[in-house]
This record gives structure tokens, C-alpha cells and sequence, in this order.
């Protein structure tokens, strides 16, 4: 049903600007949509920033917010998703002492069994990295608290799509064609 919440994920390409994010910011807040996570990086495109932008909303809302957010000048293109359509990953740390580590032979199994590495080590804390899902880097840092966990944070996600073609690749190809028009004549 259209009118059910559900998490949906939000691609902006965009040129890297200042004051976009206050833009961007402004509509989710206009459409009293919180936002769960935010990353922005560097993406294939030479000059490109990629936004990806974590919301509960209904896919009505959320179509909204990909529109406005499209009518911003130094937006490219942005794109709705839900988790089946993309693959995603957003990466965690943890911060625990290090004589836990040393005393507690259950600390380096779940360690272990929620495929974390160590990041550093030293004489007092130790930095755990995990890199998985929400519920995944949730059910790691449950078991760590009852560990003294000194410190906690979460990325934001980085996602990839499923689908074959991409804003990415078709923005490439016709870069390159301009490019060569522009050569031609």
C-alpha cells in the first residue's frame, strides 16, 4: 500500500557545491521527513559528488523529495530506492579496552563469529571495524556493551544498483559524445 512507511534511499549526483546540503537539508525538512543517514563522496564521474540519503517515508513523499531535490541547479540526477534494488554496506567502529580483550576468551569469539576485524590495538582500548548491514553492526555493538564498549559510530550507507544500466555509465557516454561533437566541429 502506498500509504505505508517504509525505509527508501535517495542517489543525488550532483556538481560539489556549497550550501547544497542546507538545500537538500531544507526539503526533507519542508516534507517533515527525517533523515536516517546521510554519506557524500567522490563517485566515478570526474567532478561528481554522490549523495546517499537514508529516509522513512511513503513512496509518495519520497517521489516528492527526489523531484525537488531535481530542480536544485547542481543536481544532475537523484534516484528513489528501496533495499531491493540496490546493494549496500555501511561500515561501523568500536571501541573497547584492551585488557577486556586479553581477559575474555568470549570477546575475540564474537569478535570472530560477526566477522569484525581489529583495526588497532594498543595498551588501552582496541578499535573493532565491522562492515554489514544496519541490523548486522546493531547486533555487534549489543553484544559489546555488556563489554564496557568506550565508543560507538556508524557510516552512513554507500550503495551501488542492481540494475544494468546507470545514470552513471549513460552520463559518461554522453559527456564523451559532446566531447567528440564539439572536437568535430
Amino acid at each position: 500500500m502506498d500509504s505505508e512507511k517504509e525505509l527508501f534511499t535517495v542517489s543525488v549526483f550532483s556538481e560539489n557545491t556549497v550550501g547544497l546540503l542546507s538545500q537538500v537539508a531544507l526539503i526533507y525538512t519542508r516534507r517533515c521527513i527525517n533523515i536516517e543517514s546521510i554519506s557524500a563522496s567522490t563517485c566515478s564521474i570526474p567532478g561528481v559528488i554522490k549523495w546517499t540519503i537514508t529516509s522513512i517515508a511513503t513512496r509518495h513523499a519520497m517521489e516528492k523529495v527526489v523531484l525537488q531535490i531535481e530542480k536544485c541547479i547542481e543536481v544532475l540526477k537523484a534516484f528513489l530506492y528501496t533495499d531491493d534494488e540496490i546493494v549496500y554496506q555501511e561500515v561501523a567502529l568500536y571501541k573497547v579496552d584492551t585488557s577486556l580483550l586479553m581477559d575474555e576468551p568470549h570477546l575475540e569469539e564474537i569478535i570472530r563469529n560477526h566477522n569484525a576485524r581489529i583495526l588497532d590495538i594498543n595498551r588501552d582500548f582496541t578499535v573493532i571495524e565491522k562492515t554489514g548491514h544496519y541490523s548486522e553492526t546493531t547486533a555487534l555493538f549489543e553484544e559489546l556493551k555488556r563489554y564496557n564498549l568506550r565508543q560507538f559510530v556508524r557510516s552512513g550507507r554507500v550503495t551501488i544498483t542492481k540494475s544494468e544500466r546507470e545514470f552513471v555509465s549513460e552520463y559518461i557516454e554522453k559527456q564523451n559524445q559532446r566531447k567528440n561533437g564539439s572536437q568535430q566541429g
